[in-house]
């Protein structure tokens, strides 16, 4: 799993009020064992274990919001291939 600076992750219904009620949340770093980020809306920040992390993916619970850029560097390979 590529885990970034920047990478955005939604949380779902269940799981909110464990995240301030946040609809959100941005990697602010990752070291490779741990993983800090912000909530959204300013909501505050926290860290988690990457096991949990990948065991919220796992169960659904977190969703990866795809980055615009990459979406548009998917577009601009896609056209080229054609």
């Amino acid at each position: 799993m590529l885990i970034e600076e920047g990478t955005k992750y939604q949380i779902s219904q269940g799981i909110k009020s464990f995240f301030n009620s946040a609809e959100s949340f941005t990697v602010k770093s990752y070291n490779g064992v741990t993983v800090q980020f912000t909530l959204a809306d300013s909501k505050g920040y926290g860290s988690m274990p990457i096991d949990h992390l990948e065991y919220l993916l796992k169960k659904s619970n977190l969703t990866l919001i795809p980055n615009k850029r990459i979406l548009l560097s998917n577009d601009n390979s896609e056209e080229q291939i054609s």
